[in-house]
């Protein structure tokens, strides 16, 4: 079981608890307990079965401490088992709405038994919400709208498929001359893998003339409402789009609220109410409910003595400690790049290099496949001269950008090389990868891939975890005892940067960050054009937490020609 599916048991117990109106020091620590399980770098699953007393690890105290070992032993959580029976089987779905949380959920189930979405919109049509104590007829609209827009939400896109749209719609609102200063907010300026909608927040000298410009769109699918300040619309995609005017003093606070993450936000608010204040969209207010902050997201954090937090490490995973200890991570950024480690050579290599002379890159490995290079049984493949050969001739044009020669060689059942190891003598970069037999059991498979790690031709495992976003998981993995191997043998951990893979994911960056072992970041392109796409990892590389330190390829020529030669081979 894995450390996210062992957090879910106590997110979900959370907010049951929340409905009941629970002790909210106990909801608490369930809620830090599971954050500590699907941050850490710590497999819980291994520690429960090696018999490791888990209350010695922060959040997670004695009584939480058999609740993990129930839950990896048995599968289930007695106490989650116990709460879910006093309420209907889908009525966490309603905290899905913006307008409802767990105490007005809480009053929709008790008056008018409402315990499900489909429940929720009857009553919303029957006008039979706005009656409650502590609704009103704008409740209730919001609330309908929010149920028929959540079904509307489809899947989730990837961060690639959102970014044109995006880009698109910015460029367009700000064609529009009355808006003053425009961010899109959201899950998409958190960098995160996937997006459900866009949240786009602006400051206009003519909020109706924005709306009428941003409704006007040319690739809306339909106007879900409009109104003076806030509009939303479905593009032809089917991505929701929010568009919200709000005034220059509220736009800091505004855009910290909406770029969230929701845990992120009411960490914050917390901390205000234990000062007394008040923190929403739009703005800080004291205890007289004076405007105190708002105007910028820097002024905001700067009141709490924190440093600015970047948007990607808006998660709660520690980032609000670490900017008021100051210790906030120095971020890579796209610029510390000098060169792409893992570029498929397509069939028009000489673009690619051309593409990354352009970018202004130092170094680059062109690779090719070992089933491709090095195949047998009468399989028709490449010629091996003549890749290495078309490499040294693009050398000769480009004498300013350092190639190498690489092979990507899949790692067999057993955790030996599939290639022929006198042919690997050719190659500056070894690259090892798993494609087949991803069933293997957690150890069979980080077996496989430790006894690979200490080949001596070795130097990058590519894609660890072979997983696609939202098609599959990936294999079940040690990744803890693959760091410590990577390290020992002096192998750098891949991240793919394909958007459709993001592999190591940003919660395995982070907590493997320290352990010693260093990553690289790779396109994994197959022509000049998606090259390009190597800014996803940097964007995951950041959501991970890493410094430019961290990454192989943002070091400088001399010294990465120093690490070439120092090779374990």
């Amino acid at each position: 079981m894995s450390n996210s599916e062992i957090a879910a048991f106590f997110k979900t117990l959370a907010d049951y608890l929340e409905l009941k109106g629970d002790n909210p020091f106990r909801i608490r620590a369930y809620r830090n307990a599971a954050r500590t399980i699907e941050t850490s770098g710590y497999d819980f699953t291994k520690l429960v079965q090696e018999g490791y007393d888990l209350s010695q690890l922060p959040d997670i105290g004695d009584r939480i401490a058999k609740k993990i070992v129930e839950i990896v032993t048995t599968g289930k959580l007695s106490k989650l088992e116990e709460v879910k029976k006093e309420f209907p089987p889908h009525i966490l779905d309603l905290l899905k709405i913006e307008g409802i949380g767990p105490k007005r959920a809480r009053i929709l189930y008790e008056k008018l038994g409402i315990g499900s979405l489909e429940e929720l919109k009857r009553a919303a049509e029957e006008h039979k919400i706005r009656e409650l104590p502590g609704f009103d007829v704008k409740t209730e609209e919001k609330i309908l709208k929010g149920v028929v827009l959540y079904k509307k939400e489809g899947k989730r896109f990837l961060y690639a498929e959102a970014e044109p749209y995006a880009l698109e719609l910015q460029a367009y609102l700000k064609g529009f001359k009355a808006i003053n200063r425009l961010t899109v907010a959201g899950s998409f300026r958190r960098r995160k893998e996937t997006v459900g909608d866009l949240d786009i927040v602006a400051t206009s000298d003519d909020p109706l003339g924005a709306m009428d410009h941003f409704t006007a769109f040319g690739k809306i699918k339909e106007v879900v409402s409009k109104g003076d300040t806030r509009s939303t619309i479905i593009l032809e995609n089917n991505l929701q789009v929010d568009f919200r005017c709000v005034s220059d003093r509220s736009y800091g606070a505004a855009l910290h609220y909406f770029t969230g993450s929701k845990a992120h936000n009411i960490a914050v608010r917390k901390m205000a109410v234990e000062r007394g204040w008040k923190v929403n969209e739009y703005g800080v207010f004291n205890e007289k409910m004076e405007r105190i902050a708002g105007r910028s997201e820097e002024e905001i954090y700067h009141l709490f003595g924190m440093q600015y937090i970047e948007p990607e490490l808006r998660e709660d995973r520690g980032e609000l400690e670490a900017a008021a200890d100051g210790k906030l991570p120095d971020l890579v950024k796209r610029k510390d790049l000098r060169g792409d480690l893992h570029l498929l050579a397509g069939d028009d290599p000489a673009a690619q290099v051309k593409k990354a002379a352009d970018l202004g890159y130092d170094y680059l490995c062109l690779t090719q496949k070992a089933s491709l290079l090095l195949c047998d049984h009468g399989r028709k493949c490449r010629p091996l001269e003549g890749f290495l050969e078309s490499v040294d001739t693009l050398q000769k044009k480009y004498k300013k950008l350092h190639l190498l020669k690489g092979i990507e060689v899949e790692i067999a059942e057993d955790g030996s090389l599939e290639a022929d190891e006198k042919e690997l003598a050719n190659f500056d970069l070894v690259i090892a990868t798993v494609e087949e037999a991803l069933h293997l059991s957690k150890e069979e498979q980080t077996q496989r891939i430790c006894k690979a790690l200490a080949h001596p031709a070795v130097r990058i495992l590519a894609h660890p975890t072979c997983r696609i976003i939202s098609e599959r998981n990936g294999c079940a993995l040690d990744l803890e005892k693959i760091a410590q191997s990577a390290a020992e043998h002096d192998v750098w951990l891949e991240i793919d940067a394909r958007p459709e893979h993001l592999d190591l994911s940003d919660v395995h960056l982070k907590a493997l960050r320290d352990s010693g072992v260093r990553f690289v970041l790779g396109s994994v392109a197959e022509n000049a054009d998606a090259m390009e796409q190597i800014r996803f990892g940097v964007h995951q590389a950041r959501r991970g937490w890493l410094e430019a330190r961290h990454l192989i390829n943002t070091l400088p020529l001399a010294e990465w020609k120093k690490l070439l030669k120092s090779a374990k081979r």
